[in-house]
């Protein structure tokens, strides 16, 4: 699965990404939500710059059914503040 290869690259590559979950919606079982946590803005740019995360979208654009929603845990929060 090519979340799994973004996960192992993480692993292997980013110590600046201080956390990287991969969640199946129990529901759903199409529909996977990734928690993301980075040192700095610096290094979540980079990851999300990286080759690992450039060839997952190749992987999963055909397949996808819908748009890829990126939201910063600010985000979230003002949202239910």
């Amino acid at each position: 699965m090519a979340l799994l290869e973004v996960a192992q690259h993480v692993n292997e590559n980013e110590p600046d990404t201080v956390d990287f979950y991969i969640s199946q919606d129990i529901n759903n079982p199409c529909v996977f939500t990734t928690y993301e946590r980075f040192a700095s803005k610096a290094a979540m740019e980079a990851h999300n710059g990286s080759t690992a995360v450039g060839i997952f979208f190749e992987k999963a654009q055909p397949i996808l059914d819908g748009d890829v929603t990126l939201v910063t845990a600010r985000e979230v929060s003002q949202k239910f503040s």
